[in-house]
C-alpha cells in the first residue's frame, strides 16, 4: 500500500475517478476504490448527478489521496490505480459518495480487499450502501429523473434566439483554447445542451493542433497554449454563467462566460493573452468598454502578445471650453479659457452623409439638434487622437465631448443623428464610448430614429424677405406687430448686422441693431477694418452666433435690412456692445427705439472705465463740447463737509429711508423711502400674508417660470411670502434665482417655494417695486474680498433697522441710480468746538479704514471741494492709525 500523496484535482471524468495535478502539472488518474458510478460519456442514468456531486467537493482543490490496489490494463496505458480521497474538511471519498447513493459497490470488490485497512474500507461501504438503498437515495431512488443531455445542436441560431441575453447555469467540460471551450449548459434540471462556446469580445492564439485531412501537426500560435492553459486551470468544470448573444459567422454560439470572480474575457485579457475584437461589440455593450479597458492596461504593461508593444501617445487629459459654433452633427468649434478657438470632431461619429439620399435630409435637423444643446455652453472636452490629412480633407483632431456629463456622440447616436464610424482594430482616435455608440446606433435603427427613420423629414425652407426693399416692407407690418420674436442668428455681417431666422415664420431677414452706430469690420482680405470694427465683429460672433434670440421690428432701411433691439439671454445686445466701447449710441435713432436711456447710460460706462474706442476718452475736452451742462446740474449745490454737513447749506432734498440690503459684491444700497409708500408697502405685505394662509391660493405655477416673470416666493429665512423677480432658471435642478423686488435681496429657489401673483392685488401696477438702488457719494470701496466684507459688514451693523436721513447728491437717471450721503439723526452733531454739523456714516466708514475717497470724481463730487477735503483728512488719520484696508500701509503708493 503506498503512503499518502497530495495533488491537485484537475478535473472529473465521473463519480469514481478523478484527474490529478502535482505541483509540476502532471497528470495523473486515479479511481475510488471499490465503487462503481454511472458513465457520463454514455449518458447513462443518473451520471451527470453522481459526477456532480464530486466535482462541487473537489475540482479545483488540493486533496490527499493514498493508492489501496492497481489494476493492469488488458489493452496498453499504464496500470489503472485504486484509492482512497481526503478531502479538505476531513471527509473521505469513495464513503461520502457511496453513503449518498451516487455510486454502488463493484462485484469485485472483495477480491481486491487484500489489506486490513481495504477490508475496514469495504466493511465500512457495505453498509453505507445499504443504507442509502433502503433509503432510496440517488442511484437507489424508485422514481428516476433522467437528464435529457443534446451533444449537437441542430440549429444553433434558433437557440440562441429563444436563450438570447439569458444567463443559463453551466458546467466547462472542455477547454479547447483561450476563446472557445465546450460547456454544458443547464437549460432546466432535466434538458441540458454541451456544446462549444466562443469567449464574446476576444481573440485568442490558436493552439497545437492536428490537421485532420493529412495528420501534419500545426504548431501554436505565440501564447496560444498559454492563453489555453490560463483558461482551463480557471474554468475546467467549475460553475459559470453562459450569456448566449447570438452566433458566429460559422454557426457556433457566442456568449459571455462568468465566472463568480467576474467575466472571464476580462482576466484574459489583462494578462495579454488575447486581443479585442470589435465583432462582439454591439452585443456586449458598456460590457465591451471593461474588454478593451482591459487590453489597455496589458499594452502599458506590456503583457503576453503585447511584450514588444510601443505604448501610444494617450490623448490630452479634459479641459473645459465654450462651444461657439456647430459646424455641422459632428464638427465643432469650441473656445476655451483663454479665448482661443479651434475646430475639433466628434470622435468615432458621423453626421448624416451629405452624399446619400435616404440620410443627406436628416443633416440640417441634426445640426439643430446639437445648436440647441450645446451653443454658447460649457462642455468638456478630452483630444483622443488625430486623423491624419487625406486628399480633401485636413488633419482632424477626434473629440470626446460630455455637456453635463452627458456623452454628445452618444446623445446623437442614440436619437439616430449619427452613424458611427467602423474603426480599423489599430485606429489610435477612437472613442472611449466606442462599444456603447455601437449599441445605440443598432437601437435607434431597430427603433426607426432620426436618419433611420422610413420618410425623411419635411425640410425647413426659408424665405429671404430682405431680398429686396419691397418684400422688407410687406414683412414689416407682420413683424412689428409683435413683441420678442424668438428667433436664431444664423450670420453676424458684423458687429451690429446680422442674418437672422425666425423658424415659425419661415423667414430669413437681415437685423440692424437700432439706436447705435458700430464701426464697420473688414469685409475681405482687401479691405481695412475701422477702429475697433472687428473686435465689434468678433464680440458679435461670440455673444450672438447661433444662439436662440428675440427681435423688437420697428423700421427698416433703404437696403431691406430690419431694424430694431436683438436680446440675447433677456439682455438688449445693443446695450451690451455699447458697454463694451465697441460702439457709440446714435441719439436720434435711439431716441426713437426707446431704448435712449439704457443705451445713453452704457456709453457713460464705457467712457469712464475707457473701454474700446472710449480708451483715451477726455471728460473735460467733452465738457467743454457740451457746454459742462452735466456737471453744473450734477453739482446741485452740493456744499459744505461730507463728514461734517452744514443743513442750511445742503438742497432740500432730504429723503428719509431704510437700507433694506447691502450688495456684498459692491457694497451698494437697496433704500426703502419712509412715507406712505412704506405704509402702502406694509398694508400689501399684510394683504399677501392673509393670502397665501388660504390653501385655494397655493396653487404651484402653471409652467416653468421665464426670466423677468413676477411671481410669490417664500423666503428661506423667515418662510414669510414675497414678491420677487425671476432673474434666472436652472431648468436642470428645477430653481430660479430670485430677487425680492421690495427688499433687494436674493437667493436661489426652488419651483415648488413659487406661486403665480395676484397681479390686480398685487403687481406692480399695484405698488411699484419699493428697493431703490443707491451708491455713497464721494467714496470707493476696496476690491480686495476680505476688507470688502469687512465693509459690508460695518454698513450692515450701522444701518440695520435704523431709520436715516438721504441726502440725494445726484440722482443719475440713466442707470437708475440715486448717489447719497447718509445721516444718522440719532448720532446728533459733532462734537467740535462752534460746530452744528451732523456726522455722516459716509465719512464714519472713511474714518474707520473701510472706504477711500473716489479716485474718479463724478461732476457733482467735485464740485464740493470742502467735501473732499474733510474725507481726504480723515482717509489720512485712517492711514497713520492702520485702520482696516491700510492695517499695511499706503495701498495706492504702488
Amino acid at each position: 500500500m503506498s503512503a499518502l500523496n497530495e495533488g491537485k484535482v484537475k478535473s472529473i471524468l465521473s463519480g469514481d475517478t478523478l484527474i490529478l495535478q502535482n505541483k509540476a502539472k502532471q497528470e495523473r488518474t486515479l479511481s475510488l476504490a471499490f465503487i462503481n458510478a454511472p458513465r457520463i460519456q454514455s449518458d447513462e442514468p443518473y451520471a451527470f448527478e453522481s459526477r456532480d456531486f464530486i466535482r462541487k467537493l473537489c475540482v479545483g482543490k488540493i486533496i490527499h489521496f493514498k493508492v489501496l490496489y492497481v489494476i493492469p490494463q488488458k489493452v496498453g496505458g499504464a496500470n489503472r490505480e485504486y484509492g482512497i480521497v481526503q478531502l479538505p474538511g476531513g471527509q473521505q471519498l469513495p464513503d461520502l459518495i457511496v453513503q449518498e447513493g451516487w455510486a454502488k459497490l463493484r462485484d469485485d470488490a472483495e477480491r481486491k480487499a487484500e489489506s486490513p485497512q481495504a477490508t475496514e474500507l469495504l466493511e465500512r461501504l457495505t453498509a453505507f450502501e445499504a443504507r442509502a438503498k433502503a433509503d432510496e437515495k440517488g442511484v437507489w431512488a424508485t422514481k428516476a429523473s433522467q437528464v435529457q443531455n443534446v451533444r449537437e445542436l441542430p440549429d444553433p441560431k434558433a437557440f440562441a434566439e429563444e436563450h438570447k441575453g439569458e444567463p443559463i447555469e453551466s458546467v466547462v467540460e472542455r477547454v479547447l483554447s483561450g476563446d472557445r471551450l465546450i460547456c454544458r449548459m443547464m437549460v432546466t434540471p432535466t434538458q441540458h445542451v454541451t456544446t462549444t462556446v466562443l469567449v464574446a469580445g476576444l481573440k485568442a492564439p490558436t493552439t497545437a493542433r492536428t490537421n485532420p485531412s493529412d495528420g501534419s501537426q500545426q504548431p501554436a500560435e505565440p501564447f496560444g497554449n498559454e492563453a489555453q492553459a490560463f483558461v482551463e486551470e480557471r474554468l475546467l468544470q467549475r460553475s459559470v454563467q453562459v450569456r448566449i448573444l447570438g452566433v458566429s459567422p460559422t454557426n457556433v454560439l457566442v456568449g459571455e462566460v462568468r465566472h463568480p470572480v467576474g467575466n472571464i474575457a476580462e482576466f484574459v485579457l489583462k494578462e495579454g493573452l488575447a486581443r479585442c475584437i470589435d465583432h462582439h461589440s454591439t452585443w456586449l455593450g458598456s460590457e465591451m468598454g471593461k474588454l478593451r479597458q482591459a487590453e489597455r492596461s496589458a499594452k502599458e504593461q506590456q503583457k503576453g502578445l503585447f511584450k514588444s508593444h510601443t505604448p501610444q501617445r494617450t490623448g490630452g487629459s479634459e479641459s473645459e471650453a465654450v462651444v461657439s459654433r456647430v459646424f455641422s452633427a459632428d464638427t465643432l468649434i469650441i473656445r476655451n479659457k483663454s479665448g482661443a478657438e479651434k475646430r475639433i470632431n466628434l470622435s468615432s461619429v458621423r453626421q448624416p452623409k451629405p452624399t446619400d439620399p435616404k440620410q443627406s435630409p436628416f443633416g440640417a435637423e441634426a445640426k439643430e439638434f446639437l445648436r440647441k444643446r450645446l451653443i454658447g455652453k460649457h462642455v468638456k472636452v478630452k483630444i483622443d487622437g488625430t486623423r491624419p490629412a487625406t486628399e480633401g480633407y485636413e488633419a482632424r483632431e477626434m473629440a470626446t465631448v460630455s455637456s453635463n456629463n452627458k456623452n454628445v456622440a452618444l446623445m446623437l447616436v442614440e436619437s439616430g443623428y449619427a452613424s458611427v464610424i467602423r474603426h480599423k482594430m489599430d485606429d489610435t482616435d477612437r472613442s472611449p464610448l466606442y462599444d456603447e455608440l455601437l449599441a445605440a446606433e443598432e437601437a435607434a435603427q431597430k427603433e426607426q430614429l432620426g436618419m433611420w427613420a422610413l420618410k425623411p423629414p419635411k425640410p425647413i425652407t426659408y424665405v429671404d424677405y430682405s431680398e429686396s426693399l419691397e418684400k422688407a416692407k410687406r414683412q414689416l407690418t407682420i413683424l412689428s406687430r409683435s413683441k420678442k420674436v424668438p428667433a436664431i442668428v444664423d450670420f453676424a455681417k458684423s458687429g451690429s448686422r446680422f442674418t437672422v431666422l425666425i423658424p415659425r415664420e419661415g423667414a430669413k431677414l437681415t437685423f440692424v441693431l437700432g439706436g447705435i452706430r458700430a464701426p464697420r469690420s473688414a469685409r475681405g482680405p482687401t479691405d481695412t477694418a475701422e477702429p475697433f470694427g472687428q473686435e465689434a465683429h468678433d464680440f458679435a460672433n461670440k455673444r450672438c452666433l447661433q444662439r436662440d434670440v428675440e427681435i423688437d421690428v420697428d423700421d427698416t432701411d433703404k437696403q431691406g435690412g430690419f431694424i430694431g433691439t436683438l436680446y440675447v439671454n433677456r439682455e438688449n445686445f445693443a446695450k451690451l456692445l455699447v458697454e463694451e466701447g465697441l460702439a457709440s449710441v446714435h441719439a436720434y435713432s435711439a431716441e426713437r427705439s426707446g431704448n435712449a436711456n439704457e443705451l445713453f447710460a452704457a456709453e457713460r460706462k464705457a467712457k469712464e472705465e475707457r473701454k474700446g474706442m472710449w480708451h483715451d476718452w477726455d471728460p473735460s475736452k467733452e465738457a467743454e463740447e457740451n457746454g459742462d451742462h452735466e456737471e453744473s446740474a450734477a453739482t446741485n449745490g452740493a456744499n459744505g463737509t461730507n463728514g461734517e454737513v452744514a443743513a442750511s447749506k445742503r438742497p432740500a432734498d432730504y429723503r428719509d429711508v431704510a437700507v433694506s440690503y447691502v450688495d456684498p459684491s459692491s457694497a451698494r444700497l437697496k433704500l426703502q423711502m419712509i412715507g406712505s409708500q412704506k405704509q402702502n408697502l406694509d398694508s400689501v405685505m399684510k394683504d399677501f400674508a392673509n393670502f397665501h394662509i388660504s390653501p385655494s391660493n397655493s396653487k404651484p405655477l402653471a409652467q416653468p417660470p421665464k426670466a423677468g416673470d413676477v411671481v410669490s416666493a417664500k423666503f428661506s429665512q423667515d418662510g414669510v411670502w414675497y414678491r420677487a423677480r425671476i432673474r434666472r432658471n436652472d431648468r436642470d435642478n428645477k430653481t430660479s434665482e430670485v430677487v425680492y423686488i421690495d427688499y433687494g435681496n436674493s437667493e436661489t429657489q426652488p419651483w415648488s417655494s413659487l406661486r403665480p401673483l395676484d397681479s390686480d392685488r398685487f403687481g406692480l401696477q399695484k405698488l411699484k417695486p419699493q428697493a431703490v438702488d443707491a451708491a455713497l457719494s464721494f467714496i470707493q470701496f476696496p476690491t480686495s474680498p476680505e476688507y470688502l466684507s469687512e465693509s459690508c459688514n460695518m454698513l450692515n451693523e450701522i444701518t440695520y433697522d435704523r431709520q436715516l436721513i438721504a441726502m440725494v447728491d445726484f440722482n443719475d437717471t440713466r442707470e437708475n441710480l440715486l448717489w447719497v450721503t447718509l445721516l444718522d439723526p440719532s448720532l446728533g452733531s459733532s462734537s467740535s468746538a462752534g460746530s452744528s454739523k451732523r456726522v455722516t456714516l459716509n465719512a464714519e466708514i472713511v474714518s474707520e479704514g473701510l472706504a477711500m475717497v473716489a479716485k474718479k470724481l463724478r461732476p457733482f463730487e467735485r464740485a464740493a471741494p470742502d467735501v473732499l477735503a474733510d474725507l481726504q483728512a480723515r482717509q489720512a488719520e485712517a492711514k497713520e492709525g492702520r485702520r482696516g484696508m491700510w492695517e499695511y500701509g499706503d495701498l495706492t503708493e504702488d
